[in-house]
């Protein structure tokens, strides 16, 4: 059976990591990548793994990049500090352990996301695959501050069952997330050469929102589905004016 490291990146989890830990504690390995957190997130990690690396904070892919390095499994499952592994995902990953294909390097796993208390099963939210589970050898992520994504060299292919994200559970949690993620998208589309321009501003948002309400049957989720096609579409405008405001700098 090939081995398998569980990774995880954390900044002042507490609330989350417990969960999170639990449900993968049949891995072989578990790293938890922590960018200094001053609340019990260690505390509780220790309880399920000594493999603990503390980094300096350069961003999301570069200390995603830093926990692969740091496995020695065959296969690296990637979790974020918010996200359960279903018993039923469990087994089919253990299946999968057990007869690898060699022909696949990696699988895309569906997300269900629990957002303001309710499953949100539209809105272009689901199932929006994204590949979790690859070859040590054959994986990164993309080193942006955020909004990284998982680089896998080879063939991939989906798995059936869902890993469970337990996102923001108020509207709080959503804007603290919102205030840095926005920073970081523009600090991004800085760097990296983008300008600026005023149709950011006037058509980006409220395409946003009618592809996720409308087109995407974001409807369908009730008020959630709403709030969720409306805050999203007031995360382009922000990231769009932060952007503005770094070119102004």
């Amino acid at each position: 059976m090939a081995s398998l490291s569980v990774v995880t990146l954390t900044l002042n989890e507490e609330r989350n990591i417990a969960d999170c830990l639990e449900s993968a504690r049949w891995a072989n390995e578990i790293i938890v990548v922590d960018s200094g957190s001053t609340d019990r997130t260690l505390e509780i990690a220790r309880k399920y793994t000594d493999k603990i690396v503390e980094v300096e904070w350069t961003g999301y892919g570069a200390a995603r990049n830093v926990g692969i390095l740091r496995a020695t499994g065959d296969w690296i499952l990637w979790l974020d500090a918010d996200e359960r592994v279903s018993p039923e995902l469990a087994d089919e990953i253990k299946a999968i352990l057990r007869q690898p294909d060699p022909d696949i390097s990696g699988y895309r796993i569906a997300r269900r996301a629990y957002f303001l208390g309710r499953w949100i099963k539209h809105a272009g939210w689901y199932p929006a695959r994204v590949a979790r589970l690859f070859l040590r050898v054959k994986g990164k992520f993309t080193e942006s501050r955020v909004h990284e994504r998982s680089v896998v060299d080879g063939s991939l292919a989906n798995i059936d069952h869902d890993l469970l994200h337990f996102t923001d559970p108020d509207l709080t949690h959503y804007f603290v997330k919102f205030n840095r993620y926005t920073t970081l998208a523009a600090q991004d589309m800085h760097t990296g050469g983008r300008r600026f321009s005023l149709a950011d501003l006037l058509i980006r948002p409220p395409f946003v929102f009618f592809k996720m309400y409308v087109l995407r049957l974001g409807f369908l989720d009730g008020i959630q589905g709403l709030i969720l096609s409306v805050v999203s579409a007031a995360y382009v405008f922000t990231k769009y004016a932060k952007l503005w405001e770094l070119t102004r700098q």
